[in-house]
């Protein structure tokens, strides 16, 4: 394989790492896989946060309706066949034998319905598609129904999504619960079961083979295909500090790094024991968060003058560094991506300071701190906010930066006392470039107020504009509808993009079938 720095954004491929001509050799007994993720573990429910962590571990339990493969096509997973009527107003579908839950029961229509029902008000995607239907029901054990308002052309697309929030199927007695209140039963029907009594946050996550799923017959791709698990334990072993992870890596205490540090990944290279690869060819994105209920972020001269202030290449000189693993890209959807747009952007993001000044007058700020949270545990995210710090206090904001774990991070976001309080006015995170290629996938373009994800900003104009977007099936149409809402959220501005970057995921190479996909994926993956 290729080192890491031969590859470029944006290339979709077929990868020989991922896919072999063969089929997985069967795992030795007690094969056990110990990987070093980007973050500890601490919440479980992917549905009540976002935080990729959860996802990852959503992934490791739970399974999918459909799923994207590694060319972004969406396929069939939990799915065998589905229709839709010739007025396309009902969808129906039908689930593929095989599907049971770890404790044997069998997965059903119902439980589907429920898990939908549950992840749909707090998916911003899931609340376009909702606000179409009419009606989801059971038709009988393995089959059920949407009855639509109107014809939607995002149904698969929403079902599928490869970012959070997932639609993760969960039994009908866990998704009845309130989704506003983390979950406590882990149960899924994945190709991992998670042991909760081996779970220790901030040592390690601990996951067994589920000997009883049956992977679709299909070659795995992405997310797509057959998740065929080759290992009979997997444990997340959080390792806080980078050079702490190399050496664990080195001298093969943990079998994998999921996003080692940009500065050491040559000296990793040079390690013969150990390979590199990119899970995201499409790359990540960077993204400060606006909370728009508070002072000063209520004010939306406040938020543009920050977006004069800030300029890509020094987030990204601070935290990636090497500048062939990253790209400075004004464009709010992906630079290469069928989107691309600078509307509304050409002169922002330069610091342009005077006029950054200019605005935070006009606004009349008075002075409110601005209370700033720092991941310092996750190193894609901890230098971002010192550079956020220097830049809005050079143009007059009073800023508090509040160092604590990320963890802690995806908790109190979720927050919406006074920031004073325990609340919070900014916070920085990345995600992976294919959760914003348009505007109803790209969660923070959410601006459904109380609907909305954590930041909760409410703008009418932006969401009319995500609205036109779900419905339109011309693709002339939608990237005309896609750069207006690039050009209003440079006016309403939900939140800053700050660039793009590769993540090198590095590994040991006794390992072998690591997948291209959006994201870390750990079913297909052999230990020699």
């Amino acid at each position: 394989m290729p080192p890491v720095h031969r590859l470029t954004f944006f290339c979709i491929a077929l990868v020989a790492v991922c896919l072999g001509a063969a089929a997985p050799a069967a795992a030795q007994a007690e094969t056990t896989l110990r990987a070093s993720l980007h973050s500890d573990l601490k919440v479980i429910d992917p549905v009540w946060t976002s935080a990729l962590i959860t996802t990852h571990h959503g992934f490791m339990i739970y399974d999918q309706l459909f799923a994207l493969d590694e060319k972004l096509a969406i396929k069939p997973q939990m799915i065998d066949t589905w229709s839709t009527s010739t007025d396309q107003l009902t969808w129906t579908f039908k689930l593929r034998d095989g599907l049971a839950w770890h404790d044997g029961a069998p997965v059903t229509a119902e439980d589907c319905v429920a898990s939908i029902k549950r992840w749909a008000v707090k998916d911003g995607m899931a609340q376009k598609m909702m606000a179409s239907i009419k009606d989801i029901a059971a038709v009988d054990a393995k089959t059920f129904t949407f009855v639509m308002k109107e014809p939607y052309g995002l149904v698969l697309d929403t079902l599928g999504k490869a970012t959070s929030n997932v639609l993760f199927m969960m039994p009908k007695r866990v998704a009845d619960g309130d989704p506003n209140t983390q979950l406590s039963d882990t149960t899924g029907s994945g190709p991992y079961i998670f042991k909760r009594d081996q779970w220790k946050p901030g040592e390690k996550a601990v996951y067994v083979k589920n000997t009883k799923y049956v992977p679709r017959a299909e070659v795995p791709s992405g997310y797509a295909g057959g998740k065929i698990v080759n290992v009979d334990r997997v444990e997340w072993v959080w390792i806080a500090d980078n050079q702490t992870q190399v050496a664990a890596l080195q001298s093969g205490e943990i079998d994998l790094i999921e996003a080692p540090s940009h500065d050491l990944v040559e000296l990793l290279l040079k390690d013969k024991a150990v390979d590199t690869f990119v899970a995201a060819p499409m790359g990540r994105q960077y993204a400060l968060r606006f909370n728009t209920l508070h002072k000063p972020f209520d004010n939306a001269k406040i938020r543009q003058a920050v977006a004069y202030a800030f300029n890509q290449k020094d987030f990204l000189d601070a935290v990636v560094g090497n500048p062939k693993f990253y790209v400075i890209c004004k464009s709010l959807y992906p630079c290469g991506s069928p989107n691309e747009t600078i509307k509304g952007w050409e002169d922002k993001l330069e610091s342009n300071i005077a006029k950054a000044k200019a605005l935070l007058a006009e606004a009349g700020y008075d002075g409110t701190p601005v209370v700033m949270m720092q991941s310092t545990d996750n190193s894609a995210l901890s230098n971002l906010a010192p550079v956020a710090k220097s830049l809005m206090e050079k143009i007059g904001l009073k800023v508090e930066l509040q160092a604590t774990d990320w963890q802690t991070v995806v908790t109190r976001r979720a927050k919406k006392d006074l920031p004073d309080k325990g609340g919070w006015n900014v916070f920085f995170t990345s995600w992976g470039s294919i959760d914003v290629v348009d505007p109803v996938s790209t969660n923070f373009l959410n601006a459904s107020c109380e609907k909305a994800t954590f930041g909760w900003p409410c703008d009418e104009t932006l969401e009319k504009l995500r609205d036109a977007y779900a419905r339109e099936t011309d693709i002339a149409k939608r990237k005309a509808i896609a750069e207006a809402v690039s050009v209003r959220a440079s006016d309403y501005v939900t939140h800053i993009h700050l660039g793009q970057y590769l993540q090198p995921t590095a590994y040991r190479t006794n390992l072998t079938g690591l997948l291209v996909a959006s994201n870390l994926v750990l079913w297909n993956v052999s230990k020699k």
